[in-house]
């Protein structure tokens, strides 16, 4: 029987994929959304027994290729809670950025090649698109990127369709734009993925302040700086 994701069969596994390059803490920071949506974190919110009755199993992994910590951009450091090997199967694979002078090890490349394969959602958050890129699996995709950048990918990496969206959704890959965008494509993936019923989901999201925001920034009202090379 194939395994849903809306409707799981078992404990769903999602894990963050760490590179030893430098990485983004605001990208993987909305990872911290699938811990609350367990049956606990709902009780603990006071969610109604009809939303905690539809509380999620979900088993988190921050993973790196040995297993040892991982640097942050502001300076800390993430411990793993496995390693390449120790790691099972994920069901969902969240990506941030890493530094852009790091090279992804044939180990690194592996490992999110394995995790494609094998997952139902491939998340990226700003910069982790990089990542499926170097790994090789963007050929005709539709996604998006650190905005930035996105008009010099486009020259640059003609086989892939950049798009300049807040995120965007083709297949198992869901890729947001710059850092916080993060958080919008949290709302769009679990609101497609679990929304409805009882409204758990939504009213999860609605109680961390993920944004629902235009998907092509028409409410965005800052300077969009762009670069020509990446």
């Amino acid at each position: 029987m194939t395994f849903s994701l809306r409707t799981p069969d078992r404990k769903v596994h999602a894990g963050v994929i760490l590179v030893k390059g430098t990485t983004e803490l605001l990208d993987v920071a909305p990872f911290e959304f699938f811990a609350w949506v367990g049956k606990d974190s709902l009780k603990m919110l006071n969610f109604t027994p009809e939303m905690i009755e539809e509380g999620l199993d979900v088993e988190l992994h921050w993973v790196t290729e040995d297993g040892g910590p991982t640097k942050m951009k502001s300076g800390a450091q993430i411990m793993p809670t496995d390693s390449f090997k120790t790691c099972p199967p994920l069901d969902i694979v969240l990506m941030g950025a890493h530094d852009d002078k790091y090279r992804l090890t044939e180990g690194e490349k592996g490992f999110i090649r394995e995790s494609y394969d094998t997952c139902t959602a491939f998340l990226t958050i700003c910069g982790g698109i990089m990542a499926m890129l170097e790994a090789g699996l963007l050929e005709g995709k539709t996604v998006t990127g650190p905005r930035m950048i996105v008009e010099a990918l486009k020259k640059q990496v003609p086989n892939v369709n950049w798009v300049d969206k807040r995120w965007v959704h083709d297949g198992k890959v869901w890729s947001s734009s710059s850092l916080l965008n993060g958080t919008d494509l949290i709302r769009g993936f679990a609101t497609e993925t679990w929304g409805g019923g009882s409204g758990m989901i939504e009213a999860s999201l609605d109680a961390g302040h993920y944004p629902a925001r235009d998907v092509d920034f028409k409410d965005f009202h800052g300077h969009h700086f762009e670069v020509e090379h990446f």
